[in-house]
């Protein structure tokens, strides 16, 4: 770690402002050269202290930056990590008003849903599998508070991986009674195919990036607790949205999911 922890604690503070203000910073990386993926983490975690302090309580865990499109959109070649808290779900129909969010883009994922804890290292396949009560089809909105999505890796990671809200929807499957490396995603916007994949785009399937997960936080003393919601990283390209669009994921074999924006 090359930052002073005051200078966490004012980037960290920086992120939530910005947050909950709606406005963007210049990328971190271009105001502090030397910082770390350690310390992005740490401010991280500041700005989830704040959104705690707020009254926001912890409901799981995302991933991202898994897919090829994705890395190559933004320049980004290594998965990330960020949480997610009560305050960011909304329910399939309802609609998410684009004014919250600063500038929006829509993913299709698979969300699971856990019945067991599950805390690496040493996690398997199969030991998601064994401890995933459901699945989902999900979308996740991800939003920058950094201009114009700017963003390297370290930017991201501290900006909370770029989370902004979820909407989970559809029905839930057990992950035994559906090959989530082969069922294919089709996402829709206002009524047009955007994107079509199969989950074999995220690290060759969603249970490995869940897995990947459960054994990266296991390093940090984290757990992926039983009854929290995993986001397991992208299947599309990031969509832009804006009030007026409609979305809707369609995953083989789990049904699907919509979203619109007013």
């Amino acid at each position: 770690m090359t930052m002073t922890p005051a200078l966490i604690e004012q980037l960290g503070d920086e992120l939530y402002q910005a947050l909950t203000q709606r406005q963007v910073l210049e990328p971190l990386t271009n105001r502090h050269a030397d910082i770390t993926i350690e310390d992005a983490y740490a401010i991280q975690q500041k700005m989830l202290a704040r959104r705690l302090a707020a009254g926001e309580k912890v409901v799981g865990k995302k991933i991202g930056v898994t897919s090829q499109a994705v890395m190559n959109m933004l320049g980004v070649f290594q998965p990330d990590f960020g949480w997610l808290t009560d305050g960011m779900v909304f329910n399939e129909g309802e609609a998410v008003p684009a004014n919250t969010l600063i500038q929006p883009k829509a993913e299709g994922e698979i969300a699971f849903v856990l019945k067991k804890t599950l805390k690496g290292p040493g996690v398997t396949a199969a030991d998601v599998l064994a401890a995933t009560e459901g699945v989902m089809a999900c979308f996740e909105i991800v939003d920058s508070r950094i201009r114009d999505w700017k963003i390297k890796i370290q930017d991201t990671v501290a900006d909370n991986a770029s989370c902004g809200v979820l909407v989970l929807g559809g029905r839930r499957k057990s992950p035994a009674d559906i090959d989530l490396a082969l069922a294919g995603m089709v996402l829709e916007k206002n009524g047009e195919i955007i994107s079509t994949s199969t989950g074999a785009a995220v690290q060759g399937s969603p249970v490995n990036a869940v897995a990947w997960l459960a054994n990266t936080l296991g390093n940090l003393g984290i757990g992926l607790k039983a009854g929290e919601v995993i986001l397991s990283g992208s299947q599309s390209p990031l969509v832009p949205v804006k009030a007026g669009d409609s979305l809707v994921c369609t995953v083989g074999g789990l049904g699907g999911t919509s979203v619109r924006f007013i």
